[in-house]
């Protein structure tokens, strides 16, 4: 089995944090907040599609794919983020673009280097590990909010 293969089979299997929280979201969750924080669930959940389709696009080479990162641009929740059917099938696009361009990798790309504004440089193995733990990271905020958060 190929490194690809078994990268893209850690990715798939870490991100299901994240959408196994999906399968039971409402779209009145999609307001809620914890208390003394900036983000609702739905600004989480767009975020972690706007994230991914960034590291598609620029650290896994996607070129052709055009992003527009509203929450990375915005750098706080507009309160925009209210539509479930819109914010799931962005989430699931991003995951799309971002399975097809780590599938597009071959061995030897894992041990190349880049360098982002962001976090510096890294292989992209370990950029890889960066977009699982990003995406890892606002499942847990995102499970927190939807079961302790409050509607504002």
């Amino acid at each position: 089995m190929s490194t690809t293969t078994l990268y893209l089979q850690t990715w798939a299997e870490a991100r299901t944090r994240f959408t196994n929280i999906l399968k039971d979201i409402k779209e009145e969750d999609l307001k809620r907040k914890l208390q003394n924080t900036k983000n609702s669930a739905g600004f989480l959940i767009r975020h972690v599609g706007d994230v991914e389709f960034l590291f598609a696009k620029n650290v896994f080479g996607a070129i052709d794919l055009r992003v527009q990162a509203k929450t990375v641009i915005a750098q706080h929740d507009t309160g925009e983020w209210t539509n479930l059917q819109e914010l799931i099938i962005y989430q699931q696009e991003a995951a799309q673009e971002l399975k097809k361009i780590i599938e597009a990798q071959n061995d030897d790309d894992w041990i190349k280097t880049i360098i982002t504004k962001e976090f510096g440089t890294k292989t992209k193995a370990e950029a890889l590990g960066r977009i699982m733990s990003h995406t890892a990271y606002h499942a847990g905020q995102l499970g927190l909010t939807l079961k302790y958060g409050t509607i504002i």
